[in-house]
């Protein structure tokens, strides 16, 4: 793990910040070739094939000083994937974001965390539960991290606020979101610590939430819900959380209250009972006596040390017929990679090279598990 160097820094944010270029293609860029820089490089040659292939332009490097200068002046700094201050339990996440725009304490991102979700319209009853669970996690040592919204995030944002608590925001780190928590992200940017995936400005939108989840997940050692309708946004944090290998606990609830329908499903499906904060400790015991460190990177770039490192080779010119083959079995179901390549009957780096070529595109959308699919 070591900082990156200012210019390292600036390609990062642009690769970043390129469209069609996510946080798989990310990393995918940096393996094949060794740095950001030589990944921006690349671009032109490796997003356009034929006339119809629309040129993949990277973000410009005015565009990125002028981003870094906004979070300056804003008092954030920006931290990238394999630096020091970055979130040990998120950099395991496979599409953990390349940068985080930080606002607040820094430090509270070195200490274990646990996040607490639920119902944004819930009972009086499930934001004590929230509040107080939070309090006690906070007075454990615990950063309490959860989504801002009202209800029951705010009312966990506000229990941890003494102890340290991290508010990831679905839109830019210094959009409020909803506007009525305004005091409490003030509080939390000057006490606590607040998270953003995209740049400063950017309005949440219901397709930023996911991503938003993902994060809380991330960040987290296990994923508290208190109250969740059947179909809410907290089971989305917790079906994320599941997916990375984290706990998830659920407060019971009233079966004759549709808030609590979803969290008692979650425990109907193995999710651990939480009365007190002392059922989230103990579980949590082994993990909060001492955090392993971050498994060892993918690529040479900003703590990336999985190769040593060689001059990258240049990128094939994709053949137009392997390229319409591997669209021909993609549809908007994921699908495995290691399918296609035994369908393709095609090396498993020929098919990485053009699923990335496409990926660049815009055709081609990827998903954790090492799934593809038609965008």
């Amino acid at each position: 793990m070591r900082e990156l160097a200012p210019e390292e820094r600036l390609d990062w944010l642009r690769l970043c910040r390129t469209e069609t270029i996510g946080p798989i293609t990310f990393y995918a860029l940096l393996r094949r070739f060794g740095s950001a820089k030589a990944a921006l490089e690349a671009l032109p040659r490796l997003g356009r094939r034929g006339e119809r292939a629309p040129l993949v332009t990277a973000a410009s490097r005015e565009e990125a000083e002028a981003e870094l200068r906004a979070l300056s002046r804003a008092g954030g700094r920006l931290v990238c994937w394999g630096e020091p201050t970055y979130p040990s339990s998120l950099a395991r996440v496979e599409d953990a974001p390349p940068v985080l725009s930080i606002l607040g304490r820094t430090e509270l991102l070195s200490r274990p965390m646990v996040a607490v979700v639920g119902a944004r319209n819930a009972s009086a009853q499930g934001c004590r539960i929230a509040r107080e669970l939070a309090g006690e996690l906070s007075g454990a040592g615990v950063v309490v991290v959860s989504g801002l919204a009202r209800g029951i995030d705010a009312a966990a944002h506000h229990g941890a606020l003494r102890g340290g608590t991290a508010a990831v925001q679905a839109g830019g780190a210094d959009s409020v979101y909803p506007e009525e928590n305004r005091a409490l992200y003030d509080a939390i940017v000057k006490g606590g610590v607040v998270l953003a995936e995209l740049p400063l400005g950017t309005e949440p939108q219901a397709r930023h939430f996911p991503r938003r989840n993902r994060i809380i997940s991330g960040t987290a050692l296990g994923v508290v819900v208190v109250e969740a309708a059947a179909r809410s946004g907290s089971l989305i944090t917790a079906r994320f959380a599941l997916e990375q290998g984290r706990e998830v606990f659920a407060v019971p609830g009233s079966p004759l209250d549709p808030r609590c329908r979803g969290s008692n499903d979650l425990l109907r499906k193995g999710a651990t009972l939480v009365e007190t904060a002392e059922d989230i400790l103990d579980t949590l015991a082994p993990m909060l006596e001492g955090q392993p460190p971050p498994p060892p990177p993918a690529v040479g770039d900003a703590g990336f040390e999985e190769r040593p490192a060689v001059a990258p080779a240049p990128a094939p010119v994709a053949d137009e017929g392997a390229l319409s083959m591997i669209l021909e079995r993609l549809g908007p179901s994921p699908v495995a990679v290691d399918e296609l390549v035994r369908q393709s009957q095609m090396s498993a780096a020929a098919v990485a090279s053009l699923l990335l070529e496409l990926e660049l595109q815009g055709l081609v959308e990827r998903h954790p598990g090492n799934l593809v699919s038609l965008r």
